[in-house]
């Protein structure tokens, strides 16, 4: 038979003629108008989309006759098969390309596969969630990662799903990622079971969550940051949202000016640790008169005490955590002492050895009374920019205590950050 009346040879020129065309686009880029770039990005698009679609068409023939299986190709597997003939999908894709064409090809039973697809099987029914899939496919309008993951999710959600939704969900997890992307595909999940699940459905998927939601304890990299892991609920996870978003909004200086430099993440961290000292502060509160959400124990040898009380100053000395999770995590001086503006001060008097000689009474520095006080008087912390209620920042000596700062209204403001360290 003459080449030029074999099947392939009109797709040979077709497909020969836009390689070449295409190659030569760059040449004429530079004298189009911003509607004719944006016009030829369109086309280039749905050349790409296409030529997509009839690499998964192409790859289910050959998989349906089982080319990537014969002995003379060489070749065992689609995967392999479209890595030999494909060679730009050995970036990525490739796998993918090969799982749906396979797939498709499996489900089709023999002598029942034309035109380049199936004409039986779940891939051939438009009600089933994989014929929805194909359709769209070798339409040029999904892609392959966009298709597996919505037969992924379909099939997730199949059984909690009443039957007759099955299709319009398939739909709407396609249309959502066609607009949003594969991520967001794979988001929309609880809101579809909410719409389309068997009743309660969603009430016994978040209650199994439960038991999946988890926080890591704290793991210390080289002395330096501590890290966590997490895992939360729905319903976790809005409560936390709803706590620290107010307080992890940029806060620009409003008497210079000047941005909030913090990240994102450095922002959200400090909104945290300031709603869980706010709710620390709170128990402590509640538990007595006076409590402290911080008891800071001071430890000196003998002879250091005897040279304080004689007047001899000392140096500023680190903290260690001794009690939670976080105990032996070593905490910088500067940070001790502003935890010290609105905690309990124990004195521990150790001996030559180490051992403790003397264990002093409990020493508060600011009063409940006092920082409820300063909650109405201030009512936000006073650090400029910061607007987190006074109720959940601490109270602090404008001068510090250990350095003869009075623990007295006149002394004190509610602040998150220590304002001698700002």
């Amino acid at each position: 038979m003459d080449e030029q009346q074999t099947p392939v040879a009109p797709l040979r020129r077709v497909l020969t003629a836009a390689r070449d065309d295409l190659a030569g686009v760059g040449d004429l880029l530079c004298s189009l108008s911003a509607g004719e770039l944006a016009e030829v990005m369109t086309l280039a698009d749905e050349v790409k989309s296409q030529a997509a679609a009839a690499q998964v068409r192409v790859t289910a023939e050959a998989a349906h006759r089982g080319e990537f299986a014969s002995a003379r190709r060489g070749v065992g597997s689609v995967h392999g098969w479209v890595r030999e003939h494909a060679p730009s999908l050995r970036q990525g894709g490739a796998g993918q390309v090969a799982q749906l064409a396979q797939e498709a090809a499996a489900s089709t039973p023999g002598g029942l596969w034309s035109r380049g697809g199936p004409d039986a099987g779940a891939f051939a029914d438009d009600t089933r969630p994989e014929g929805i899939v194909w359709r769209r496919v070798v339409s040029g309008e999904v892609g392959v990662g966009l298709a597996l993951t919505a037969l992924r999710e379909v099939s997730r959600m199949k059984d909690l799903l009443t039957p007759a939704a099955v299709p319009t969900v398939t739909g709407a997890v396609l249309d959502h990622g066609v607009q949003w992307g594969l991520a967001e595909a794979r988001r929309i999940r609880p809101r579809l079971l909410a719409r389309y699940g068997v009743e309660g459905e969603l009430d016994g998927k978040h209650r199994r969550l439960r038991a999946g939601a988890f926080l890591s304890s704290p793991s210390v990299a080289d002395g330096d940051l501590t890290e966590y892991r997490m895992a939360m609920t729905p319903e976790q996870a809005s409560r936390l949202e709803a706590a620290i978003e107010p307080l992890s909004k940029p806060a620009p200086n409003p008497e210079t000016g000047e941005a909030d430099l913090r990240s994102a993440g450095q922002r959200r961290v400090e909104a945290l640790a300031s709603v869980l000292g706010g709710a620390a502060a709170h128990d402590a509160a509640a538990a007595e008169p006076g409590g402290a959400a911080t008891v800071v124990h001071v430890t000196m040898s003998l002879a250091e005490l005897i040279a304080g009380l004689s007047g001899v100053a000392g140096a500023d000395g680190a903290g260690r955590v001794m009690v939670s999770r976080a105990r032996q995590t070593m905490l910088a001086p500067s940070t001790v002492r502003q935890m010290a503006c609105d905690a309990d001060v124990v004195l521990v008097v150790l001996g030559a050895d180490g051992e403790v000689v003397d264990l002093g009474r409990v020493t508060r520095l600011f009063t409940r009374g006092q920082r409820r006080m300063l909650w109405h008087r201030d009512g936000l912390c006073t650090f400029p920019g910061c607007t987190t209620p006074a109720a959940w920042a601490q109270a602090h000596h404008v001068v510090h205590w250990a350095d003869g700062g009075p623990s007295d209204l006149g002394n004190a403001a509610s602040s998150k950050q220590d304002p001698l360290a700002a």
